[in-house]
């Protein structure tokens, strides 16, 4: 789509950014936006806005650190942080309930979302005691990919309706959220930008 900040496109009446919030606000105890671009483009929003906590631009793993790393300065008895991708703006109002359902059940160390077509790990819920090891890896290693970080973990899936996870990369993907209107966020959100939330 160009590039930029697909979170600040339309989507039904207001930004996907603002479905996002919608949808996490009532889900977590506070909310921080990691992006690397300005963050005056976000100050209509009131929230906290973060670049990467490592320069380079390392990838979603490194958006994953700067929510622990924010966490831990701000919320220190916060155990975990709720990641999302900030242009998916269909996100389920139970996400955190039952990632924190399926952390117990499945005694894992990370949940992951899931559809019946693949995973989404960009959605996960980590804990935030695994910051140095996390900030180490992506210093000190070649990996940035999120499965390949996560291979050295007890990671669970936990699944959720396909339609749940639409995702805004292309000019398609937006009509075709148009076309179906903005769902249930409503009432319930490539790597451009992140939302953090923490419990």
């Amino acid at each position: 789509m160009g590039g930029g900040d697909k979170c600040l496109l339309p989507f039904g009446a207001k930004p996907i950014l603002a479905h996002v919030i919608a949808a996490l606000g009532p889900q977590t105890s506070a909310l921080l936006l990691n992006s690397n671009s300005d963050p005056a483009r976000f100050a209509d929003f009131g929230l906290p806005v973060l670049a990467d906590a490592v320069p380079g631009f390392q990838g979603p793993l490194a958006g994953v650190l700067t929510g622990m790393l924010w966490c831990r300065r701000h919320h220190p008895h916060a155990s975990h942080v709720l990641s999302v991708a900030a242009d998916m703006p269909r996100l389920p109002a139970d996400l955190a309930t039952r990632m924190v359902q399926s952390l117990a059940r499945d005694r894992a160390d990370i949940v992951i979302a899931s559809d019946s077509h693949r995973s989404h790990p960009v959605l996960g819920l980590w804990p935030v005691d695994l910051a140095e090891r996390l900030e180490a890896d992506l210093k000190q290693t070649t990996i940035r990919s999120m499965h390949r970080w996560l291979s050295a973990f007890r990671v669970a899936r936990c699944a959720f309706p396909q339609e749940a996870f639409l995702n805004i990369n292309t000019r398609e993907d937006l009509a075709r959220g148009h076309r179906s209107g903005p769902g249930r966020a409503e009432r319930s959100v490539g790597y451009f930008t992140e939302k953090i939330g923490y419990f």
